[in-house]
């Protein structure tokens, strides 16, 4: 079946392969796979590969498919993956007012609802903000000096440039250099998962060209390196904070945006902290 001429141009985005057979080839190196793995854990032949490598021989959905999976292909890739076949994506990018994805909404909903009174964000893989509970919209506006009163934009909020630009959270992050590592590597494996023309490398390098980002990331600090976690020191305005996160991803997904959340959960690090956040969750308002 023919599907949407939107789901067709968001998968197609950024996927400049010829043909099926450099996809493949692309995909199999940067997985580290030598052409009898890929045929071992794929359960094709060799021989099969190695002529859809060269452009020999042709796959069939049903193949590609299954050759993304084995490679551990995001969804979105996968998609490009069967538009170099010849064929229609298989997984459809939805946006989360989509009633179809409206049990999955709820889910959001619920999970950050009952991380308050510490905060909650829900990102895409760019880090880009999509859904955040009360206690992150007012941590966010007093970092950021804005009226408690003034909703958080709808979009274009990247979370990673906020913590990392000078001007923005990074100014009150008392251990900026030691977080500033570990920030990076969460865009890195995003790009590192990414195919050709990857926007998740394209915000790699403008998160590195910041001011004094370069220079951070080459200094180790041995003895925050020795901790259990790595807590993010806040201070502001005489307050000391000190917390920690989680990130969580939706299981089984088979959409793209579904695929492609992230919920980022923040913890107290110390009994003060947790104070502070109780304290303020009575004020917080909904963004």
């Amino acid at each position: 079946m023919e599907q949407p001429e939107q789901i067709r141009q968001s998968a197609g985005k950024n996927r400049y392969f010829v043909d099926f057979a450099a996809a493949l080839r692309y995909w199999r190196d940067k997985r580290g796979y030598t052409q009898l793995r890929l045929s071992t854990e794929s359960s094709i032949s060799q021989r099969r590969i190695s002529f859809l490598e060269s452009g020999r021989s042709q796959p069939s959905r049903e193949m590609v498919i299954k050759l993304g999976i084995v490679l551990d292909v995001p969804l979105r890739e996968r998609n490009g993956m069967l538009l170099a076949a010849g064929y229609a994506p298989a997984y459809r990018e939805r946006n989360l007012s989509d009633p179809e994805l409206a049990s999955v909404k709820q889910a959001l909903d619920f999970m950050l609802a009952q991380q308050a009174p510490y905060p909650a964000l829900v990102v895409d893989r760019l880090w880009n903000l999509v859904m955040a509970n009360a206690p992150a919209a007012t941590m966010i506006r007093w970092l950021l000096d804005m009226p408690q009163d003034l909703p958080l934009p709808s979009e274009g909020i990247n979370v990673l440039k906020l913590m990392l630009d000078p001007n923005g959270i990074r100014k009150h992050l008392h251990n900026w250099e030691d977080v500033c590592s570990d920030l990076l590597q969460w865009i890195q494996r995003e790009a590192m998962s990414d195919g050709l023309g990857s926007e998740a490398a394209t915000l790699l390098g403008e998160l590195a060209a910041l001011p004094g980002i370069s220079a951070a990331t080459r200094l180790a600090n041995l003895d925050a390196l020795a901790l259990p976690f790595l807590p993010m020191q806040i201070r502001k305005d005489g307050v000391e904070l000190n917390v920690l996160t989680s990130i969580a991803t939706m299981g089984t997904p088979h959409d793209v945006t579904v695929h492609e959340l992230r919920i980022e959960s923040f913890f107290p690090a110390d009994e003060p902290t947790a104070r502070w956040f109780q304290a303020h969750s009575a004020v917080s308002q909904p963004s």
